[in-house]
């Protein structure tokens, strides 16, 4: 089973114009098969971003987390391998460039 924490890293500016690219980090022992980034609006999880990808152990991917809206605050929801799945919370994409999965 992983054990899944948030690392956050220096701070971008926040708002409109705002970067939202966020490098996903898998230091888990376990693949990551799916990766899920939704406004916490939305009523849906959207597309899985990983498409046919995976996030293998100790490799990480650098995604744009921008929908267009000017949003800041996202709900992740990541799907392993065993069959773990972590759905965290109000992430501000806005003011981090990273989030580690241990």
């Amino acid at each position: 089973m992983a054990t899944l924490t948030l690392g956050v890293a220096a701070p971008a500016s926040a708002g409109a114009g705002a970067d939202r690219r966020v490098r996903i980090i898998n230091d888990t022992r376990v693949t990551m098969t799916q990766f899920y980034a939704s406004s916490v609006d939305a009523d849906d999880w959207e597309e899985d971003i990983l498409g046919n990808d995976v996030l293998r152990p100790g490799r990480s991917v650098r995604i744009n987390i921008d929908d267009g809206t000017g949003e800041c605050y996202f709900d992740f929801k990541a799907v392993f391998a065993d069959g773990d799945v972590l759905v965290r919370e109000r992430i501000n994409v806005c003011s981090i460039s990273e989030y580690r999965y241990r």
